[in-house]
């Protein structure tokens, strides 16, 4: 598959919570850098994002690849409604490091919490209790 073919899957599969086609794009030890979850294995890190998640719609914007197609980054808005019903709605750039056969290795997520953390910290506090 193209590398931006697998990163519009991978928006896809985001924006569905379509955890095993998503999970399916990764190699079995990948991780995730998230200024929310910090760094975690991906099949945790999606499982959890899926569980705090009542509904994703995602805006593309642009797609940037290297010449040898094993980096991408991926800018898109990020309408979010956790799964108590709070919405947050941020602009987003996603940097993929992907393997030989295209599958990702590492992912860095990278925008502005300033909004979203008070929201994200009120729903893991209230799933504690």
């Amino acid at each position: 598959m193209e590398l931006k073919q697998i990163i519009k899957k991978y928006l896809s599969c985001l924006e569905k919570s379509d955890y095993e086609n998503l999970i399916d794009l990764f190699i079995f030890d990948a991780v995730v850098n998230s200024p929310l979850y910090g760094k975690v294995e991906a099949e945790k890190f999606y499982k959890d994002l899926f569980s705090d998640t009542n509904k994703s719609t995602i805006t593309l914007k642009d797609i940037f690849t290297n010449e040898e197609k094993t980096k991408a980054a991926v800018n898109f808005l990020y309408d979010w409604t956790l799964s108590d019903g709070s919405p947050v709605s941020f602009d987003c750039v996603d940097i993929f490091k992907l393997n030989p056969d295209g599958k990702i290795e590492e992912l860095t997520i990278i925008y502005d919490t300033s909004k979203t953390r008070p929201k994200f910290d009120s729903l893991i506090s209230s799933k504690a209790k």
